[in-house]
């Protein structure tokens, strides 16, 4: 199976034993059997840097330490089954519109391959591409969500994992993992939302219109301020204006602690739209978590 397999949540196959999300701050990790029962493993500072240009482990003795120390054995043998969650930075997503898409996903695979091989930093010969088309409700066009790895960069984050007995046989990015979390209130459910998960410096912004993705976008900011979000997140809104003929149904809002803690009215005053910091019924939700949650609530509605 290839590092990166389709970008959703499993359906026929049993959920794996083991989630892991990484960021550079450390790994969050849980058993799928007692998923509020979330642990967390800082890393040394200069672990890993993430970029999608080249390995992000600059210290692969400090990582492979970390990542075998994170759950005994207790008796276990053989390969225990692992969904993997890379950082955000570390792939390159893109939401594509095709007005006629192929069933064979071979074919999806090479079409979606072509689009983007001149949208991104680096040879798209040397990178892995995964998938996923749906067709969009009330039109004839198909979105088509693509992410985009380097070989190099998936495969030294996968290699510890293997060697300490891991199977990754799902390997997916934060940001498309985070998408099931809900927003404070309640929101009608076809809605369009805008989702911004801040990482560090890396802002991860997704339009989801109903439960289909529209657009993705990643990027790392100069500074760390309001202000630069903002300056991202106001054309977001104008772009889903034109695209979805209406303006979103509210922002929802991770990693960002300043505003969840209390300065929503800024961002809902600046913006003109409703803003609310997304939940999960499994624990508290960070910057380092958030796609591990969302991939254990998606897991709960199975």
């Amino acid at each position: 199976m290839s590092i990166l397999s389709k970008l959703k949540a499993l359906v026929t196959d049993p959920p794996p034993e083991y989630v892991f999300e990484i960021s550079e701050a450390g790994i969050a990790w849980v058993r799928t059997a007692e998923p509020a029962a979330i642990h967390w493993r800082a890393l040394p500072e200069g672990t890993l840097e993430v970029t999608p240009l080249k390995d992000n482990v600059l210290s692969p003795g400090q990582f492979a330490e970390a990542v075998a120390g994170l759950a005994a054995r207790n008796g276990q043998r053989g390969l225990r089954r692992a969904a993997l969650i890379l950082p955000d930075f570390a792939a390159r997503l893109a939401v594509l519109d095709f007005d006629t898409f192929p069933s064979d996903y071979e074919e999806q695979l090479a079409l979606a391959r072509f689009r983007v091989k001149r949208a991104v930093p680096f040879d798209i010969d040397s990178a892995v591409v995964a998938c996923h088309a749906q067709p969009r409700a009330g039109a004839k066009k198909t979105d088509v969500t693509v992410a985009v790895v380097k070989n190099e960069v998936a495969a030294h984050y996968e290699a510890p994992f293997r060697a300490a007995g891991y199977h990754c046989g799902f390997v997916t990015v934060s940001a498309l993992q985070a998408l099931p979390l809900a927003p404070e209130q309640n929101l009608p459910a076809d809605a369009p939302v805008i989702q911004a998960k801040l990482s560090g410096r890396v802002l991860a912004v997704s339009l989801l219109d109903g439960a289909s993705p529209r657009m993705f976008r990643c990027v790392e900011l100069p500074v760390l301020n309001e202000r630069e979000v903002f300056d991202i997140l106001i054309p977001t809104l104008a772009f889903a204006e034109d695209e979805l003929g209406a303006r979103p149904g509210a922002l929802l809002l991770c990693g960002f602690p300043r505003a969840e803690e209390g300065g929503l009215e800024e961002w809902r005053r600046e913006l003109k739209l409703p803003v609310y910091p997304v939940r999960s019924r499994l624990g508290a939700v960070t910057a380092h978590n958030a796609g591990l949650l969302g991939y254990l609530e998606s897991l709960e509605e199975r």
